[in-house]
């Protein structure tokens, strides 16, 4: 019994040294389009807050990605480069309807404010991490160039 208790480690460790492991934790940050976008990874979790400017809003993540009869770009943050998704998308805000007047649309939106989104992920190569970014910041007045595909180059805290 004590050989079997000494052996179960020693292969539970032997069956984690085929994946990568992450370096501690990744960070990184991307602006444009009205929109600072913070990122990191940390203990299996990519978390990306999106902080529109003051009255503006993000679309839902899952909004088409050609919008809503062509108006709008989902709010995205896909792991690239060295990680991938283990889980879908969550965001910390709930989803509200927009009804635009005078073309009868309904868009689903978050309330004005920042957003964050958590992505579950894994290590799958060790040594160029990366996030793919997309979003589109709205007010009531206006909407900002919208931001699609941006990758974003994850750095170790030192």
């Amino acid at each position: 019994m004590r050989r079997v208790a000494r052996i179960v480690p020693l292969l539970l460790a032997l069956g984690a040294c085929g994946e990568p492991a992450l370096p501690g934790e990744l960070t990184g940050r991307h602006q444009a389009g009205g929109v600072t976008v913070d990122l990191s990874v940390r203990a299996g979790t990519l978390t990306a807050t999106f902080t529109p400017l003051e009255g503006y809003h993000l679309y839902s993540k899952d909004m088409p990605d050609d919008g809503v009869d062509g108006i709008g770009f989902p709010t995205v943050a896909q792991p690239g480069a060295a990680l991938t998704a283990v889980g879908p998308a969550t965001a910390d805000r709930e989803v509200t309807e927009l009804h635009v007047t005078g073309i009868d649309l309904t868009l689903p939106v978050y309330p004005d404010g920042p957003v964050t989104l958590t992505v579950p992920v894994r290590a799958t190569g060790s040594d160029r991490y990366e996030v793919t970014v997309g979003y589109a910041a709205c007010s009531t007045r206006s909407c900002l160039a919208p931001v699609t595909g941006e990758r974003v180059t994850l750095h170790t805290i030192d």
